[in-house]
């Protein structure tokens, strides 16, 4: 019977998410990826080359999800930024995972800035339009919604994104929640022309 490589890749990402996200690259380990996934460890330099060409397969599937699970919506900022916040809390790893790209692969550009770019030129056609704030570059707007909506995971100092997320009670996060959207509402909400 054929080998299945789809699936198997599809476990290898998973297996190597949750390693990456705990360990970095650097603290990651291939065997620990390939035992997790129930794979030939040589699978993975077979099907994605080295350990930091899986980290960047990893990252760019997680962006392309992120982006599917919570898409842009330049004529909702507020509902956006609430959006990722929510998908944030679900996949606290997800900023760990940042955290480390960050760290440890800095330079690597991928997925994330041509869709920084095409989301950018929304926001200036809307701002063009009068339906969002034009006081500030478009590019300067974007950043300031998608700050707001990942501030609470790098505000609590000393503690790991995923346990800051887990550790709120339900009053405490749709707090938080209130007050990213309300930020991205105040940033992005045109003001009323003077007459």
């Amino acid at each position: 019977m054929p080998r299945d490589s789809s699936a198997t890749k599809a476990r290898l990402l998973d297996a190597a998410f949750t390693e990456f996200a705990a360990h970095g690259i650097a603290g990651a380990r291939v065997d620990r990826i390939a035992e997790s996934a129930g794979a030939n460890k040589r699978l993975i330099y077979v099907y994605f080359g080295n350990k930091e060409q899986l980290f960047d397969a990893v990252l760019e599937r997680a962006m392309t999800a992120g982006a599917e699970s919570v898409p842009f919506d330049v004529e909702d900022l507020p509902g956006y930024a609430g959006a990722i916040f929510d998908h944030l809390v679900a996949r606290p790893d997800l900023m760990r995972l940042r955290l480390w790209k960050l760290l440890e692969r800095p330079s690597v550009t991928g997925l994330e800035p041509d869709a920084f770019q095409h989301k950018t030129a929304e926001v200036a056609d809307a701002q063009r339009r009068g339906e969002i704030a034009a006081g500030m570059e478009p590019a300067d707007l974007l950043t300031m919604v998608l700050a707001a909506a990942q501030a609470w995971f790098w505000a609590a100092e000393g503690m790991d994104p995923k346990e800051v997320s887990q550790s709120w009670s339900q009053q405490r996060l749709d707090l938080h929640r209130s007050a990213v959207v309300e930020a991205a509402r105040r940033m992005s909400e045109p003001k009323p022309a003077s007459t």
